[in-house]
This record gives structure tokens, C-alpha cells and sequence, in this order.
């Protein structure tokens, strides 16, 4: 295999390049936003920018990323913006500027929004420019740029600004490019369209001249773009040099048409102007498809549009057309192209006259017509509209391979595209994994295109949806599949032996050289396919490992997924291996196949099967594991081995590798999306267009649902009449029960929620769709826990499913409602995560069948007492069964003989006393407290009985439901009755809902209700699945209600790869997608968890966040933080010894100053008396969170003095949860990095309760456009820590007022390093004077012995503490600290095994305890690369 070339990483300009750079000077006088005196406006500046930093770099991204970070085009060139002052280099300078805030994934349209007047005369200029001749004013490589600003145009149409521009030219008028012939023939297909087309003509007639020319200018402005690609591609040569400029205009220009024709809106009228201009078969005969290495991505993108052009649906309705309905198409077209040469060619007749089947092959088709001249083949192509007339007499222009090419791809079968998906192997292949076009390494730039799907607004159909998401799942997993390749493979140094042969002078964990590899099964086909029903082979490996190795490998699971791999290493023995460089040629990487494990064999060559019978203990380190291997990737190898001679992939494998189980489910997650494109994928009628992005956004909003419920019962959803009355503003509310005794408050809701959380609630109880947004603190889990009780009590015949994220989320909405007046028997909590829930009951199948069985008894024993009582003989309580005959002869026969002796006759008074004397049940109910009948009233002992006998019927309602579990014997089976039939509430992560959707719809699960908790964190694909968990009825969803609740303002999902996450947009969640569309949500308004003033850093972000009352009243908001001035800060930290941050591993960032800073303030935090559980230490990086927690180890240790953080994370993994106090270190010093993010600075800002204090270098962060928000706030407080160490924890000052102890400004971190250890030794020193004078007292001031004796273990302790600390805690060479001391020695060069080397020595500390930390990576074997980047959005 050619080894793929490493991409370069693109480098960000640090703050003292920024600051060098002409282009900042310009910045600093025109337009940054710090400067107070600006110059004028002057549009040389803009031409001398462009031409000397742009063209003149080759418009490098290092110099763009500049201009667009100092704010360029917001505070320059759109903000003076005209039709009198506009030029090339204005127009080009706007374009690179957008373009880079969409490689940079920030808001790129609300500048133009703001000021949209010139929009329409800038956007008209583009086009013009666009068209352009490439040798006159405007170069290839300037068209390509405007071509990717058009491509975000049209990916922007939910921009009203954009879409009203776009629009002019996708709509029908467009059509004027088609000629004449084709014209006719579409119009007539659908007479409707002939109609609006003489509309548009009528209207084209009244307009005046100069109007009626620019708008056909933009009508044809597609068809003249296509004719000057089709130019453009013709100028490239087979083999002589290629400038990479026309590459790159012409992949570029691809992924335009790919990206109009994979939106419903763009596409309508476009697929015909495409089709008519024959672009496809240009493309394929071209010379740039046939230059292998330039042409490869442009082949690529060609097969995608190829796609999508002939996709499975009717363009003008929307409609996705069945395999019957493509059929039909092919049908018709073949049939026409028969009667045209029946009529027209005689030469043609043998076609005409054969059937379908046997001419609509490509070899058949080139049979009948490649002997035809080139003549003739332009008039049969006129005749099917495909070509303008041919005139007589003359010959035509277009090539004999053009027109044979054109005829034959429009009328070869097609396969159908569900067909290609089936027959697609599901695991990837050493061809997909390491080819850079489909999945980039980490280090994706974002200036090339990609051969990838999108995700963006709009889906063509619902099959259309899951194919995009089906290939981006898989490309995702595959470039995780290729980490742990290179990491594993490269662990184990494969080397060329002596003789030839591989070696191995490494070793790996989760890989293993093989011994031997045999295919042991090749079943036969199924009936109408061409692959095996099944092939399974036997892995033979020695396990000559540590035991806990050892019992990993033994421990593999049914299922689990490895990968056969080939090597054939070339560097000899001792060859030291380079991660720099390309991994595939340094080991000799072959081949990569994947297998699924069906099990481990025994001595006698069986499968040993998963149960509950203890595993056989087998003799020897040898071990066999049967797998299951790809049917479809094994027929492709034997057809290649076959036909083309080529080696037989599977006599060559040599290593086995297994993943970790918690990311190795991508094999089950496709299959589940494979199977439902081959299912009928039935959504609810009111949620396919919103789906898909089409239609009205609200119409599946609660107040546009035919089945809107006009009565709701909110249970105990208000505390009070006044809070009834308080969470309706603007309604009048009518009480029909005045009397205040009554109005009895609720027995389990607490909570007094606001009139947005009721309105919440609401829509959450009525069906369609109810769309939460949730800001940090607001209160999403009380609203959930509300609404699926209300609907528990509302609707108790139906089932709501739960679905979020994490187990975490899921256990602790679980726990909510355990706490809530249901049923526990109704509750149900499905996957792993049970084991972590925080209560003593077991809520897992098995749990709750073990619950029933044992409910079952005591019910029973109740029976017996009761038929006791009743003096009836027999043993009604045996079963559920007997027990229900009891009721129905024994029980309800009393009942109904009472209920006649007591009730009102007529005219006469009943009396009081019969009611207490005709009583069946006294002696049932002699345990209950006595007098059970008061005798005051009739009423009062009627209700009194009436309440007796609920409860005893209550008793055998319950064992009816329980009669199940005596007819199924086994737990399995019972377990499955619970989850289909018992349960009302059913809890599980959106991750076991895929994959076990199979399972699930096969036992006949059903539900009605989903809510989605986190639903912004849920990838699109599987917020999807558990809408689909059940078989339709009648060929309906009985889905009714979809509740999503989450904050698309905090962090999207996990996407590992930078290209998939920014440019496929794989990050978008589709409750972020929905918001995108315009569909309603019910925004919660007011947070408890933070101050007034830390809200304030983020409540801009959100439609009008506010805080509770007791933000403002308790006593811990309105109290200051101890030992420090302010409440939240932002602490400029410099360089330390000429380092900031670093990167040993690719977006490994760590930055020493910083982490000591951190680590030092908690230490000072700690000594002042704040609970260390309390504080909580965050990072933007992977690389600084190890850097933090081994510095913690060090100096903190189990110290008792000190304790340890409640957690030391990053900001991504903290998102969710809370602290009282976060401290934060940003850690970047070159560029922002990814916490340009907003959502990421949302997610930091809002983890802390009462006191929030930022590491950062203020003059970078300070300067970024998205960030001002927070921090203008941030910077209008002092940038050195201010601290008060006099003022001990906690305090009475009030917060904001001025402090009565001294306050003390640390300027640095070996300032705060050096206070903080005179601090500890003071304390140290002070504590144990304490000591000393306590055992020097006499006997009679201690009241007892033993107490002397405990103070003076104390004392040892405390000498043992002090011993232990002078270790730990750093000792100061001086008090001035100065900044000679020792440098940080960063030797951050990746060891063998992922870890950096640590320093020698430690700012301001002692040279006799050298103790500080440098730069950390992973912990030992897990770190790999994969872990340094092991969640992308932390690590980037």
C-alpha cells in the first residue's frame, strides 16, 4: 500500500508574532476594537492589505486567520461597506474573510445582518465576478475562493439575508438555460409547471429592459457557471504538469453541485439544468480523472455527485420513489430510446425489438450503438432531447466517446442503492482507512475539500438522512480504528527478520502476533445474493503474558469486534519507530480486516457459550477463538483472488488486535441503521417533514396538533393557590373550590416552579413535539421528572420511554423520580448504568422481576389473612390465579350484598350505624388505627368504606398483573413480559437504544412518549433510533409525544475527528438542527445555581436568562469568598523562564506557569479552611489536566491540611456538573484554540456556584471577537489575584464589600508559589506551639487521661505531617522570589510509551526539594495517541 502523505499542520501565530506583524500595526490604527482614536476610513489600506498579505502569501491561512482574528470585518470592511467605494480587492477581502470564520466554525452572517443594505449590489458582484474570464482581472485561485463563498451561501439558506439573494437563482426561471427541446419536454411532463412558466413570461415582459437583463443574468447564472467549469476542465492535459490552482477550482466547483443537489430547495429546479448539461459524462471522459494521484479526490467527489444526481426521488414533489417507481423510470427511458430507433433508425432495429433485460447493460448498449457513426449518434441523442438538432448537411461538433458516453450512462441498469448497502462491507479496509481524502488525520486544516457527506439543515428523503449519517458513523469509527491500529501495531516494532520474515520485537495489550488462522466455514448463499450467509475462521494466539493481560483476551465476549492484520515490516531489526512519520511504510501495514468473536474454544474444539456455568479452566498459554468474518468483504477477496490473480487476503494475516469494549459497539450501531433503510422506516406523520427540515417548523408544536387534549390534570405540580395563579401571567384563573382547607398542598413535589417551566411542563403533557431549552442551572431535571409523572398519572394505560446521553444524566433523573408517588413496579431501567444507581434497590430487569416475585408473596400472605378473616375455608392464596377466583366468588360478593344493605333508598335516611354494623371487613382491618368509622356522618363512614375496599382491590389488581410471572418459568422470560408489558417508564442511554433496537423490536416493544434528556450532547443519528424501537401499527407510528430537552448553547457531541466534526458538521445534534429550522422552544428563563454576577458572564448568550429569589437572599449568594477580593477574576499569567504553552503530543497542550498558578491557589483555598470537595480545578486541554493532577500528587498529596480537589477535568467531561468554586486555566498562549468555541466558554463560565478565577494570557483572549461578551466583564476587574490571607473561611463580609483585613496583590505565580508556602509553615509552626502548651498544662485543667493521650497522638501526627509536608510543599529560595531561579526543563519530547519527561527543578523552590512536575501525558499503558486526543473537543 502507497503510504499516504502527511498533511501539514497549520501553525497559529503566537501574541508577539501577532504583535510584529504589519497587519496588526494597520489593525492598532484603523479599526481594533481597544483602540480609542482611529484613523478614517481609507480604502488604500484594504488594496495594500490584499494585495501584499493575501495574494502575495498565496492567501495563506496564517495571514487570513490574522485579519478575520483582529476583527477585520466587522470593524472594517463591511462596517464601510458601499457601491461607491467597492473593488476587487474589497469584494475578495469580505469573501476570505467569511470563508475563514466557516473554517474556523464561528458565526460568519451577523455582521451582514446588522448592516444589510449593500448585501444584494455585494452579492450580484460576486456573481459577475464568479463568471469571469480566469486570464482577466480575477485568477483561478481567487474563483475558487469565490466559489467556496458561494457554497456557504447555499448552505446558509435558513440566513433570511442569504436566501432571498440565493433564491433568484434556484427557482424555476432558471430553467431559461435549458434548450428549447428539453424545455418542452419537461413542461409537458407536468402540465401544472406550463402554467407558471407563461406567468413568468407575462411577468418578464412588464419589467423594463435593464431589470429583465439582470434577471437573466442570475437565471442563467448556474448554466454559464457549469459551461465555464466544463471549460476550465477541458484545459487540463493528460500528462504534462497541472497547476494545482485548476485542481483545486475544479474540486471545488464539484462540491458546489454536490452540495445543490443534496438540498430539497436547491435541487427542484437544478437537477435538470445539471442533467441537460451533461456534466457528468464531461467529467468521467476527462483527462483529470485519468491523472491518477491529482485526479483522485476529484474522482471521488464525482462518484458522490454521480449519487445524487440519479438520487431516488421526484424532484418537483419531494417524494422518495420506491424501487418499483425507479424501475418504471429506467423502463420508460429505455422504451423511449427503443421506439426512437424503431421509427428513426433501421440500423437499430435488433435493439428495438430486444427486451429490456437483455440491452440495458453498459456491454450490450456499447454493442448495439458503438458501431454507429458519430452522426448518427447525435441525432439519436436530438431525438431524446438530449442535444440541440443536428442540421442537414452538416457534421456534428461533439466527440464519438461523448456522444456513445452519453446515451450509455443515461440507460444502463442502475443498482439500487439499498442493494450497493447491503452488499457494502461494514468493517473498514486498509483502502478506506488510511486514504487522507475520506478520513483526515487530526491534522485537518479545513482548507481542502473533502470526498465527505454533510449534515447540514436539509435532508432529499429519510433513506437520504440515514445513508449520511450511516457513512459519517462509520468514517468516524474507522478513524478511531486507525488510532488504535498505529498505536498497537507500533507497540509492537515489527521488523524484517534475517531470513526474510516478521519479527517482533515489541509487545502490545491489545494485540497479539497469530500462530495460526484457518477458515473452518463458507455457507452457501441465500437465495437471490451472491455473498455467504456466514464465514467463520479460527484464530489461533499464544497468551505468553501477565495474567490480568491474559484474562482480558480469554475474556472476550461474544460480539466484541477485533481486526486481522498483515505486516511485511522492511526495516531490519533494532529500527527505531518515528510517529512523525507516515506509520504505513514503517511497518509494512498490508492489510486490515475485521472479524466479530463468536467465542473461545475449548479443549475438545468447542465454543465455550456465556452463562451462568463458571468458564473451563484450559492448560497452556495457546488459545483459539472462533470469529465470524465480513460475507461481503470475504466475496469481493475471493472474487479479486479469482479473476484477477491477486493473493489470498486470508493465508497472510499475523496480528490480532482487540479494542476497548466501550468504543468498539460501531459494528452493531451500522448494522441497526442498515436495517432500518431495509425496514419501512415509519416516523410519525407529524414529524417526517420536520425531520427532514422541510415544511412549517411548528407544526408539530402542541397548539397545531389536531389531538390537542383541551383538559390537563398537573397533579401536584403547584405548591399553592398563589403559585397556581403566579405560573399563568396574563391568564384569569377560576378556582372552583374557595375554601382554603381544601386546597390542599401536594405530598411529593417541592418545587415552586416558574411560569416558564409550567409552560414547559404543558406542552411536555400534550402530544406532538415540545422542544426545552435549558441554561446552565435552570432546572431541565426537575422539568422532566414533572413532566413524566404528570403524564404517568394523565395517561396510566400509555409508556414513556427516557433516553439521554450518559448513564450519569440518566441515573440522576432516575433517582428524581424513584422519589415521586410511582409505582416502582412501572419502573424500568435498561443497560449498564444500573449498577451506578445510588439507591438499594435494583431497577435492571432482572431487579424488578425479583421485586415482582417477591411483591407477589406478600400480596399473597394478604390474601391469606383476608380469606382467614373472612372464615373462608380453602387456599385462595396458592397462586395469582385462586386468588383472583377469591375475589371475584368471595370478595365482590360481600362487597355488592353491603353496597345494597347501605346505600341511599329512596326517600328514607339511611342510617349512620349500618354503615359501621354491615361491614364485611372489620377483622381484616383490626390492624388499621380504631374507631375505623367515625359515626359523625354518612358521607364521612361511606368514603371511609369505600377507601377500605380500594385498598383490597387494589391487592388483587396487582397479583393480576403478577399472574404472569407463575406462567413464565424462566428469568429471561419474565424479564422480557416486564419490559413489554409491565413496565410504564423504561430508562436506558440513547447508546443502548441503537444498539439493541433489533432485540428490542423483535419482542414486540412499544411505547408512546419519548423524552430525550441532553438531548444537545445526542449525535443525530442516535437522538433518531429511539424513535423507531417498535414495529408501526397498521402502518402508523403510535408515538405521540417527543419531548427534547437540552442547551445547544453548551457543547455539542463527541466527534473525535476534526474533519468530520467541522467540515461534515457531524457535531450538529439534532436538537441543534431543530433550533436551526425554526422550531418552537420553550426557553427556561431563571437559574438558582450561581451568582447574580458569575451569571452574568454567560447569560448573554440565552433569550432573557434571570436568576431566582434566592440567588439574591440566601445566605451563601450574598456572603463574600473568604481570603479573596472578588468573586470571580481573571488572572493574567505571563511567560514563566520564556515558556508558555507547549505541545508534546499533536494538541497535547500544557502550560506550566499556569497549572502551578492553579495548584497554588487551591493550596491557599485549602490552608484559609475551604472544604477542598468544594473546589473543583478545569482545563480547555487533555494535556494541562494531566500536568494539573500529577502537580496535585506532588504537592498536595493525601495531605491533610490540604485533601485533594473534588476533580481535577477538563471543561468537556465537567460539562453537567457543578462546584461551589471552579478554578480555570486556559492554557493557550499562541491562538485561543477551540475555546473560540462559544459553546465552550458557556460550558466554563457556568460550572461554579459562588466563586470562579480564570488563568489565562489576557492579551490574547481579550482580542477575540466571539468572547468579548465575557470577557469585557472579565478584564474590567483587575488582572493580578487580590487576596485577603488575614480574612479565614468562612467570612460575614458581605460580597462586594470593601474588606476590614489588609489586601495583598500577587503579581505572579512564584509569588503565589513562595506566599504559599510561608503560609503552610506558619501554620504548621503555629499548630504545633498549640501542642507544646497543651501538654505543658497541668493534670487538673485535662478532665481526663485519655484525652492527653489522644492529643499527644496528635502531636506525632502532626510531627509526622510536618516531616511529610516539608516534602510535599515547596520551600522558597528567597522571599523576593526572583525570576533566576531554575527554569522548568519541558522536555516534552513523546517517550516510547506516550509520556513526557519531567523537569529537574521548580520556580521559587528550594534546591534541596526539587518536587515540581513538568509536563505529563496518559498514564503509562494507556497512553497512547488516541488518548492525548481521546476527546477531541478537549484536546484540540
Amino acid at each position: 500500500m502507497a503510504a499516504p502523505a502527511q498533511p501539514k499542520k497549520i501553525v497559529a501565530p503566537t501574541v508577539s508574532q501577532i504583535n510584529a506583524e504589519f497587519v496588526t500595526q494597520l489593525a492598532c490604527k484603523y479599526w481594533a476594537p481597544h483602540i480609542k482614536k482611529k484613523s478614517p476610513f481609507d480604502i488604500k489600506v484594504i488594496e495594500d492589505i490584499y494585495e501584499k498579505e493575501i495574494v502575495k502569501s498565496r492567501f495563506a491561512i496564517r495571514k487570513i486567520m490574522l485579519l478575520e482574528f483582529s476583527q477585520y470585518l466587522e470593524n472594517y470592511l463591511w462596517m464601510n461597506y458601499s457601491p461607491e467605494v467597492s473593488s476587487k480587492a474589497y469584494l475578495m477581502s469580505i469573501c476570505c474573510m467569511v470563508n475563514e470564520k466557516f473554517r474556523e466554525n464561528v458565526p460568519a452572517w451577523e455582521i451582514f445582518k446588522k448592516k444589510p443594505d449593500h448585501f444584494p449590489f455585494f452579492f450580484k458582484h460576486i456573481l459577475k465576478a464568479a463568471l469571469a474570464e480566469t486570464d482577466g482581472e480575477f485568477s483561478l485561485h481567487e474563483q475558487t475562493v469565490l466559489l467556496l463563498f458561494l457554497d456557504h451561501c447555499f448552505n446558509s439558506l435558513e440566513v433570511d439575508l442569504i436566501r432571498s439573494q440565493v433564491q433568484q437563482l434556484i427557482s424555476l426561471p432558471m430553467w431559461m438555460g435549458l434548450q428549447l427541446a428539453r424545455l418542452e419536454l419537461e413542461l409537458k411532463k407536468t402540465p401544472k409547471l406550463r402554467k407558471f412558466w407563461n406567468l413568468i413570461k407575462k411577468n418578464d415582459e412588464k419589467m423594463d429592459p435593464e431589470a429583465r437583463e439582470q434577471a437573466y443574468q442570475e437565471r442563467r447564472f448556474l448554466s454559464q457557471l457549469i459551461q465555464k467549469f466544463i471549460s476550465v476542465l477541458k484545459s487540463v492535459p493528460l500528462s504534462e504538469p497541472v497547476t494545482m490552482d485548476k485542481v483545486h477550482y475544479c474540486e471545488r466547483f464539484i462540491e458546489l453541485m454536490i452540495d445543490l443537489e443534496a438540498l430539497l430547495p436547491t435541487r427542484r429546479w437544478f437537477n435538470t439544468i445539471l442533467d441537460d448539461s451533461h456534466l457528468l459524462v464531461h467529467c468521467y471522459l476527462s483527462n483529470l480523472v485519468r491523472r491518477e494521484e491529482d485526479g483522485h479526490l476529484f474522482s471521488q467527489l464525482l462518484d458522490m455527485l454521480k449519487f445524487y444526481t440519479g438520487f431516488e426521488i421526484n424532484d418537483q414533489t419531494g417524494n422518495a420513489l420506491t424501487e418499483n417507481e425507479m424501475t418504471t423510470i429506467h423502463y420508460d427511458r429505455i422504451t423511449s430510446l427503443q421506439r426512437a430507433a424503431f421509427a428513426h433508425f433501421p440500423e437499430l432495429y435488433d435493439f428495438a425489438l430486444s427486451n429490456v433485460a437483455e440491452v440495458d447493460t453498459r456491454e450490450s448498449l456499447v454493442k448495439f450503438f458503438g458501431p454507429l457513426s458519430s452522426n448518427t449518434l447525435h441525432q439519436v441523442a436530438s431525438y431524446l432531447c438530449l442535444l440541440p438538432t443536428l442540421p442537414k448537411n452538416e457534421d456534428t461538433t461533439f466527440d464519438k466517446e461523448f456522444l456513445l458516453e452519453l446515451l450509455v450512462s443515461r440507460h444502463e441498469r442502475r443498482i439500487s442503492q439499498i442493494q450497493q448497502l447491503n452488499q457494502m462491507p461494514l468493517y473498514p479496509t486498509e483502502k478506506i482507512i488510511w486514504d487522507e481524502n475520506i478520513v483526515p488525520t487530526e491534522y485537518y486544516s479545513g482548507e481542502g475539500c473533502l470526498a465527505l457527506p454533510k449534515l447540514n439543515l436539509q435532508f432529499l428523503t429519510l433513506h437520504d438522512y440515514l445513508l449520511r449519517n450511516f457513512n459519517l458513523f462509520r468514517l468516524e469509527s474507522t478513524y478511531e480504528i486507525r488510532q488504535d491500529i498505529e498505536d498497537s501495531v507500533s507497540r509492537m516494532k515489527p521488523w524484517q527478520s534475517e531470513y526474510g520474515g516478521v519479527v517482533f520485537g515489541g509487545w502490545a495489550r491489545m494485540a497479539q502476533p497469530i500462530v495460526a488462522f484457518t477458515v473452518v466455514e463458507v455457507a452457501k448463499p441465500n437465495i437471490g445474493e451472491n455473498w455467504p450467509t456466514r464465514v467463520r475462521a479460527d484464530v489461533t494466539i499464544n497468551l505468553n503474558v501477565r495474567d490480568h493481560i491474559k484474562d482480558e483476551w480469554e475474556g472476550l465476549r461474544k460480539h466484541d469486534v477485533c481486526f486481522l492484520i498483515t505486516v511485511r515490516p522492511t526495516k531490519p531489526y533494532g529500527t527505531k519507530f518515528d510517529r512523525r512519520r507516515p506509520f504505513i511504510e514503517q511497518v509494512g501495514l498490508v492489510y486490515v480486516r475485521g472479524c466479530e468473536i463468536q467465542g473461545m474454544l475449548d479443549d475438545k474444539g468447542r465454543v465455550i457459550e456465556d452463562g451462568p456455568e463458571p468458564r473451563p479452566n484450559l492448560r497452556g498459554e495457546s488459545r483459539t477463538f472462533r470469529v465470524f468474518l465480513d460475507p461481503n468483504q470475504y466475496q469481493q477477496d475471493m472474487t479479486n483472488t479469482i479473476q484477477n490473480g491477486a493473493e489470498d487476503v486470508y493465508e497472510t494475516f499475523n496480528i490480532i488486535m482487540r479494542r476497548k469494549p466501550k468504543e468498539n459497539n460501531f459494528k452493531a450501531v451500522l448494522e441497526t441503521i442498515r436495517n432500518l433503510m431495509n425496514t419501512d422506516c415509519v416516523v410519525p406523520d407529524w414529524l417526517h417533514d420536520i425531520i427532514l427540515g422541510y415544511g412549517d417548523p411548528s407544526s408539530a408544536h402542541y397548539s397545531k396538533m389536531p389531538n390537542q387534549i383541551a383538559t390537563l390534570d398537573f397533579n401536584d405540580t403547584f405548591l399553592s393557590i398563589e403559585h397556581l395563579k403566579a405560573s399563568f401571567p396574563g391568564h384569569n384563573v377560576k378556582v372552583t373550590v374557595e375554601d382554603p382547607a381544601l386546597q390542599i398542598p401536594p405530598f411529593s413535589n417541592t418545587i415552586q416552579f416558574t411560569h416558564t417551566q409550567i409552560e414547559a411542563i404543558r406542552a411536555g403533557m400534550q402530544p406532538g413535539l415540545t422542544m426545552v431549552v435549558g441554561p446552565p442551572g435552570t432546572g431541565k431535571t426537575d422539568v422532566a421528572v414533572q413532566i413524566i409523572s404528570n403524564i404517568y398519572h394523565n395517561f396510566p394505560e400509555q409508556r414513556t420511554l427516557i433516553v439521554t446521553h450518559s448513564n450519569q444524566a440518566l441515573n440522576q433523573l432516575f433517582e428524581k423520580i424513584m422519589a415521586l408517588d410511582i409505582d416502582e413496579r412501572h419502573l424500568l431501567r435498561l443497560g449498564h448504568g444500573e449498577e451506578e444507581l445510588e439507591t438499594e434497590k435494583d431497577f435492571s430487569r432482572y431487579g424488578r422481576v425479583n421485586y415482582v416475585l417477591a411483591r407477589r408473596i406478600e400480596l399473597l400472605e394478604e390474601v391469606k389473612r383476608l380469606q382467614k378473616s373472612l372464615g373462608v375455608p380453602g387456599d385462595a392464596s396458592y397462586t395469582c390465579e385462586t386468588a383472583g377466583y377469591f375475589f371475584l366468588y368471595q370478595v365482590m360478593s360481600r362487597w355488592e350484598e353491603y353496597i345494597s344493605k347501605v346505600k341511599n333508598k329512596g326517600s328514607t335516611l339511611p342510617d349512620v350505624t349500618e354503615v359501621s354494623t354491615f361491614f364485611p371487613f372489620h377483622e381484616y382491618f383490626a390492624n388499621a388505627p380504631q374507631p375505623i368509622f367515625k359515626g359523625r356522618s354518612y358521607e364521612e363512614d361511606m368514603e371511609i368504606a369505600e377507601g377500605c375496599f380500594r385498598h383490597i382491590k387494589k391487592i388483587f389488581t396487582q397479583l393480576e398483573e403478577f399472574r404472569a410471572s407463575e406462567l413464565l418459568r424462566s428469568g429471561l422470560d419474565r424479564s422480557k413480559y416486564l419490559l413489554v408489558k409491565e413496565a410504564k417508564i423504561i430508562a436506558m442511554t440513547c447508546t443502548h437504544a441503537a444498539l439493541k433496537r433489533h432485540d428490542l423490536v423483535k419482542l414486540g416493544f412499544k411505547y408512546d412518549n419519548i423524552l430525550m434528556e441532553e438531548a444537545a450532547q445526542i449525535l443525530e443519528i442516535e437522538t433518531f433510533i429511539p424513535l423507531l424501537l417498535q414495529n408501526p401499527q397498521d402502518g402508523f407510528s403510535r408515538l405521540k409525544r417527543w419531548i427534547m430537552i437540552g442547551d445547544h448553547h453548551q457543547l455539542p457531541p463527541v466527534i473525535k475527528n476534526m474533519a468530520f466534526q467541522k467540515y461534515s458538521n457531524m457535531e450538529q445534534s439534532l436538537f441543534t438542527r431543530f433550533v436551526r429550522v425554526g422550531v418552537p422552544t420553550v426557553d427556561l428563563d431563571a437559574q438558582g445555581r450561581a451568582r447574580a454576577s458569575l451569571c452574568n458572564l454567560y447569560n448573554w448568550r440565552y433569550k432573557n436568562l434571570g436568576n431566582l429569589p434566592h440567588v439574591q437572599l440566601l445566605p451563601e449568594f450574598s456572603t463574600a469568598n473568604a481570603g479573596l477580593l472578588y468573586d470571580f477574576q481573571l488572572i493574567n499569567v505571563e511567560d514563566f523562564q520564556g515558556v508558555g504553552e507547549s505541545e508534546p503530543n499533536p494538541y497535547f497542550y500544557q502550560n506550566l506557569g499556569e497549572a502551578e498558578y492553579v495548584v497554588a491557589l487551591f493550596m491557599y483555598m485549602c490552608l484559609l479552611g475551604y472544604p477542598a470537595d468544594k473546589i473543583s480545578i478545569l482545563t480547555t486541554y487533555n494535556g494541562q489536566k494531566h500536568l494539573i493532577r500529577d502537580i496535585i500528587n506532588r504537592r498536595c498529596g493525601n495531605n491533610p491540611l490540604i485533601g485533594r480537589p473534588n476533580k481535577v477535568t477538563t471543561v468537556d467531561r465537567f460539562q453537567g456538573q457543578q462546584n461551589d468554586y471552579i478554578l480555570l486555566s486556559l492554557v493557550r498562549t499562541r491562538a485561543v484554540g477551540h475555546l473560540r468555541d462559544v459553546r465552550r466558554l458557556v460550558v466554563a463560565m457556568s460550572r461554579a456556584r459562588l466563586g470562579l478565577y480564570i488563568f489565562a494570557r489576557v492579551s490574547l483572549f481579550q482580542n477575540c471577537f466571539e468572547l468579548t461578551p465575557a470577557f469585557s466583564q472579565l478584564t474590567a476587574r483587575p488582572l493580578h489575584l487580590h487576596i485577603i490571607p488575614t480574612e479565614p473561611f468562612p467570612t460575614t463580609r458581605k460580597n462586594g464589600e470593601r474588606p476590614s483585613h489588609e489586601v495583598q496583590i500577587i503579581k505572579n505565580m512564584p509569588q503565589m508559589a513562595n506566599f504559599v508556602y510561608n503560609m503552610y509553615m506558619h501554620l504548621i509552626q503555629t499548630t504545633h506551639h498549640y501542642h507544646q502548651t497543651l501538654l505543658q498544662l497541668p493534670p487538673a485543667m485535662v478532665e481526663e487521661g485519655e484525652e492527653v493521650q489522644n492529643q499527644e497522638t496528635e502531636l506525632e501526627t502532626e510531627e509526622e505531617a510536618m516531616t511529610v509536608q516539608a516534602d510535599i510543599i515547596p520551600s522558597p529560595t528567597d522571599t523576593s522570589c526572583r525570576q533566576e531561579t531554575p527554569a522548568f526543563q519541558t522536555d516534552t519530547t513523546p517517550s516510547e510509551t506516550g509520556a513526557t519527561s519531567t523537569p529537574e527543578a521548580i520556580p521559587a523552590l528550594s534546591e534541596t526539594t526539587p518536587t515540581v512536575v513538568g509536563a505529563v501525558s496518559a498514564p503509562a499503558e494507556a497512553n497512547t495517541p488516541q488518548d492525548a486526543t481521546s476527546a477531541p473537543e478537549e484536546t484540540k
